[in-house]
C-alpha cells in the first residue's frame, strides 16, 4: 500500500475552477511507498508541474500528506 503522498489543489480563486474547465471542487492526490520517493517528486513539482509548458505560470497548491 502506498502511504505517502502529495495532496494538490486550486486556489479559491482560481480561474480554472469554472465548470466548464476543472470544477470548483477538484483536487488530485499523487501516492508514493516511501518518504524519500514522495519528497522527490514534491520537490519536481514545486519546479516543474507535469502538463504545464514552461512559459505556464501554474497556481497551484502542493501539500505532502500520509495515509
Amino acid at each position: 500500500m502506498k502511504k505517502y503522498g502529495i495532496y494538490i489543489t486550486l486556489p479559491s480563486n482560481s480561474t480554472m475552477r469554472a465548470a466548464h474547465l476543472l470544477g470548483e471542487n477538484w483536487d488530485s492526490y499523487h501516492w508514493y511507498h516511501t518518504i524519500e520517493d514522495r519528497d522527490k517528486a514534491f520537490e519536481e513539482m514545486r519546479f516543474h508541474l507535469p502538463y504545464y509548458q514552461n512559459r505556464d505560470n501554474p497556481n497551484l497548491i502542493i501539500k505532502k500528506v500520509e495515509q
